[in-house]
């Protein structure tokens, strides 16, 4: 079935751009799992706008650049947060369910934000949105909702059955999971809404398809990458040895939540915030994760405990219900005591280089949401402006493609997948292998606070890897896991290769060798 674009990702910014799109295009949407598999139905906290008395654009530009450390981009920051309110607006009539008081939208806080303006469903915005968007997708004719395919490569001008050199992306070849076969997937645009690379670390809140692929896909055919060492921790993870990944909002700070030792620790049930910031815990999130690192370390802890049990019992259930729930099925109440808690890796700030108009360096390929720098974020994601750049510029490329659509040339024939040179896996071992000592490098050598000598240590391992991992690619018909190890290592190498490169500490990169501010803020560009 031949389709106009091709998108990558049934997230947040894929649905988005393909709802768009689908006024006057034939849309095919590729989701490497189910369709609400990604990160958008992960997210718990919320969406950022200003539509509160008082709250202005300027204070969530401010906010936004602060949380930033400077490195963000300030046309972009202004395009997004001038473009919130009307992101809000139609997710409302698409019915995204979102919490009232009384008759106006209720809008918490969090962490880095000057005033209440977080449009919040309960604590599973993410979900309520993912929801509304799929719906309405389904409902158009106009757009192929296809899960369960593993993109592999973009297709460029090099696949052409006339050779091009010309970087061009004709869509991309992908593996159905549930056939086995590999097939080209062609439009005359292409757009990347893959999310981030969380994978790359062991304990991390993203979903288990995080393996940076459009990044290291986008990397592959051509285009540069920015910021990559720009990893976020969140502060606040659950520690329990039977759950993994479950997190715990931002907003139990925002809402009174308080940072203290835990039992067995000297000096146990006391804050530590107030030590770190003034902000104490409403600080932006990369001072939150160093403090908590910083104690866990010092003390030799497992984990601090994050206690809301001061706040009414009613208070607590009715703004965090679901984490309410899920806890106490773990045997924890957090309206009588504290939740023990961790960081994790949790946001993927750099990206695949994009312009306001979600247009990457590659002819025909756009990309937007996590995938990307955008600019956005610049040193430091501020909390819940994820969402809203998915929004914004799944809107923005959609809104590009349609305005230069006369430009684009019909696809040219395009040579399909070739395995004739390929046998079966005979170890799936190696790659579980791999898997594992990657996320567990990365976690230990680039993690929330850095050396050069570990960032040296894990590019060794990384190139190591790389041979083992290219031959086995070589060598072997693609799996899903292959795909995902080969991406994951791409990814893993752009964030060493990108942390080595910066010669300071600024926002969510801390390099012990480097522990001052450089006079001016500069991206970390890396070109093919």
């Amino acid at each position: 079935m031949a389709h106009d674009i091709v998108i990558i990702g049934s997230g947040a910014a894929g649905l988005t751009a393909a709802i768009s799109l689908a006024e006057r295009f034939r849309v095919l949407v590729l989701a490497k799992g189910n369709l609400a598999q990604g990160s958008t139905a992960w997210a718990q906290g919320g969406i950022a706008a200003v539509l509160g008395g008082g709250d202005t654009f300027e204070d969530h530009i401010r906010d936004t650049m602060i949380a930033g450390a400077g490195l963000n981009r300030r046309e972009t920051v202004e395009t997004v947060i001038e473009n919130a309110p009307r992101a809000i607006e139609r997710l409302i009539a698409m019915g995204v369910p979102f919490n009232k008081e009384k008759d106006a939208l209720h809008l918490t806080r969090e962490g880095g934000h000057s005033h209440r303006r977080i449009v919040h469903v309960d604590d599973a915005t993410g979900w309520a949105v993912q929801e509304a968007l799929l719906k309405t997708a389904r409902a158009n004719p106009n757009i192929t909702l296809l899960p369960h395919q593993v993109a592999i490569d973009l297709i460029t001008g090099r696949h052409e059955e006339k050779f091009s050199g010309s970087g061009r992306v004709w869509g991309v070849y992908a593996l159905d999971q549930q056939t086995g076969k590999v097939n080209a997937h062609t439009g005359r645009a292409t757009i990347v809404a893959t999310g981030g690379a969380g994978r790359c670390y062991l304990f991390s809140t993203a979903p288990r398809g995080a393996t940076g692929d459009g990044i290291a896909m986008a990397w592959r055919a051509g285009a540069r990458v920015s910021n990559m060492e720009m990893m976020q921790f969140h502060p606040t993870c659950l520690y329990n040895t039977q759950v993994k990944n479950f997190l715990i909002t931002e907003a139990v700070r925002g809402e009174g939540g308080q940072l203290k030792l835990p039992a067995g620790a000297p000096e146990a049930g006391t804050r530590f915030m107030p030590r770190f910031d003034e902000r104490e815990e409403l600080a932006p999130r990369d001072i939150v994760a160093r403090a908590i690192d910083h104690e866990l370390k010092r003390l030799g802890l497992d984990y601090v405990d994050l206690d809301i049990s001061h706040k009414e019992p009613e208070f607590v259930r009715h703004h965090f219900p679901n984490i309410y729930e899920k806890l106490l099925t773990l045997g924890i109440d957090m309206t009588k005591q504290p939740i023990p808690v961790v960081p994790a890796q949790h946001y993927t700030c750099g990206g695949v280089l994009i312009d306001l108009q979600g247009r990457t360096d590659l002819p025909g390929l756009y990309a937007a949401g996590e995938v990307t720098e955008s600019g956005l974020h610049g040193a430091n994601r501020l909390a819940s402006n994820s969402l809203l750049e998915c929004f914004v510029f799944g809107e923005a490329a959609a809104r590009d493609i349609m305005a230069r659509w006369d430009a684009f040339e019909e696809v040219p024939a395009i040579r399909p997948w070739d395995e004739s040179r390929v046998t079966d896996s005979d170890e799936e071992v190696v790659i579980k292998q791999n898997w594992t000592e990657i996320r567990r490098f990365m976690w230990n050598y680039v993690g929330i606070v850095r050396t050069t000598k570990r960032l040296e240590r894990a590019q060794h391992r990384i190139q190591l890897l790389s041979g083992e991992v290219a031959d086995y690619y070589g060598n072997f018909r693609v799996t899903g896991d292959l795909v995902e190890l080969r991406n994951l290592l791409q990814s893993a190498d752009l964030i060493v290769r990108s942390a080595l490169k910066r010669k300071e500490s600024r926002g969510l990169h801390y390099n012990t060798d480097y522990p001052d501010l450089l006079p001016v803020a500069e991206d970390t560009v890396l070109v093919p």
